[in-house]
């Protein structure tokens, strides 16, 4: 199995990921939030009211790391599979993203009303740019599940 085409058909096939972010006192913090993927090069895109605690850590400080599990195992000793990464996360202006905003509500119906209302709202689209993969894979590679893989 080719690690990279395992690797973005599991991240474009998930829905929610988990985000982490740093705040001013050096805090972690988790947030879950519904995403868009793109490749070549890897981003990930999501929308967040700009006044939640992780759009706040965003703008202080814009390292973030994350993770994707799609249908986890019911119970240890199954073959699991799942993705992490890091990279560089930034708000993206309230206007000039037309392109993401039609492919993340061609995705995410429902966000529609949210992306209409930019740059009004109070919400607005923000941008992973993935500098590195994890892909843990225990299916398709049982012998050494964890692949490390360069962002495209």
């Amino acid at each position: 199995m080719e690690e990279r085409r395992l690797l973005e058909e599991y991240v474009a096939g998930g829905g929610l990921m988990q985000l982490a972010t740093v705040g001013d006192d050096g805090t972690p913090r988790v947030c879950s939030v519904w995403y868009l993927p793109s490749f070549g090069p890897d981003r990930l895109h999501f929308i967040s009211r700009r006044d939640r605690l992780h759009s706040k850590n965003i703008d202080g400080n814009p390292a973030v790391a994350g993770a994707i599990i799609d249908n986890p195992p019911a119970e240890l000793g199954l073959t699991g599979r799942g993705v992490s990464f890091t990279g560089v996360a930034r708000e993206l202006p309230g206007t000039g993203n037309d392109d993401v905003a039609a492919a993340f509500a061609a995705r995410w119906p429902r966000a529609s009303g949210v992306l209409s209302a930019m740059p009004d709202a109070a919400s607005r689209l923000y941008e992973i740019a993935v500098s590195e993969w994890v892909l843990f894979d225990e299916e398709n590679f049982p012998a050494s599940p964890r692949r490390t893989i360069s962002a495209g």
